[in-house]
């Protein structure tokens, strides 16, 4: 091989490795960890369907995702710096701002109406919220419900002197609820067929009380970002935003294929239940709420609502904090 022939491989093979290196560096994609804020399953299934149907890859991110131990955890890990992007309860979210100005946005809703409930045996007299004044209601010690059954309580008129509140481990709700050790549960709507399927094997069936429909409306589950990652990446953000929107929309079309890709994926929560589950909260997803305001928004006058029960929940002054500090509505649709 003369001189020549020897320089011009070398160039044709340096130019080669050069657009190697450059298509890599164009089409890596950029990673975001998401964090939960609580534990996988059918409620949790649009970031899984995300990743399994493409919807992240196709445009250009690569999103891991970790478990959680609630709101205040998720919010806690974005603020430093553990996680990107998350999910959230608005009303903890406002709380964390209000007291501690944590550097953490709500960038898009996700339930546009609060899952908490009254869970009671189908036969039980209660029938409405109305109806557990000298009722023994159970609770988590943990759950965000507490703070808002005070308030339930005043708006439908039930002497808070008059229940019997009792709090126990999350797991042991249900059962009391079976046996006879308490008349009311207080849980999620998330919970339900789970709930369901504890009663069915006990030969019993539950009655589900929503108590957006006693009088609390407000705003709930939500994605989140830390301030951090939305201002050093604000086309990341955005990104995940619209394929997190169509992950959504195509786990409530598919909600049995949704469940599976959740199990396939977390091989510990069933199909089954995964996919019980979507169907069991599509009304906290599309509903009056985000059919009036469009899925994912925050209206002014909703968000004012929401810290206006949570302020109210928490004795705290109502103008000592501007909501609208809480949220980033750049990415919304």
């Amino acid at each position: 091989m003369n001189k020549t022939t020897l320089f011009r491989n070398l160039c044709l093979a340096g130019a080669m490795a050069l657009t190697a290196l450059s298509g890599n560096a164009v089409f890596a994609a950029d990673k975001v960890k998401f964090q939960l804020d609580w534990l996988p399953g059918g409620d949790k299934a649009p970031v899984y369907v995300g990743i399994k149907k493409g919807f992240f890859k196709d445009v250009d991110l690569d999103v891991s995702v970790a478990s959680g131990r609630g709101s205040t955890d998720a919010i806690s890990k974005l603020a430093t710096g553990n996680a990107d992007m998350g999910l959230s309860d608005l009303v903890a979210l406002l709380m964390a701002k209000a007291q501690n100005d944590m550097p953490v946005s709500a960038v898009y809703s996700v339930f546009s109406k609060a899952p908490h409930a009254f869970f009671v045996p189908a036969d039980s007299d209660v029938k409405s919220v109305k109806d557990v004044a000298g009722k023994r209601i159970a609770t988590s010690p943990y759950t965000s419900s507490n703070v808002f059954l005070p308030l339930l309580l005043e708006v439908n008129n039930v002497d808070p002197d008059s229940i019997k509140l009792v709090k126990a481990d999350a797991g042991a709700l249900n059962p009391m609820l079976l046996s006879g050790n308490t008349d009311v549960v207080i849980s999620w709507i998330t919970d339900t067929v789970i709930y369901q399927q504890q009663a069915k094997s006990a030969g019993k069936t539950l009655r589900v009380l929503p108590w957006y429909d006693a009088g609390l409306e407000f705003y709930s589950t939500s994605v989140i970002a830390s301030d951090r990652f939305i201002n050093k990446h604000p086309d990341v953000t955005k990104r995940f935003v619209q394929a997190y929107k169509k992950a959504i929309k195509y786990t409530w079309e598919y909600p049995e294929e949704s469940g599976q890709i959740v199990h396939d994926m977390v091989p510990e929560v069933d199909a089954s239940t995964a996919t019980n589950t979507i169907n069991s909260i599509k009304s906290l997803v599309y509903n009056a709420v985000s059919d009036q305001d469009g899925y994912g928004a925050f209206t002014k006058e909703r968000l004012a609502t929401t810290w206006k029960w949570t302020a109210e929940a928490q004795d705290i002054a109502v103008d000592s904090f501007d909501p609208e500090s809480a949220v980033n509505r750049q990415f919304q649709p």
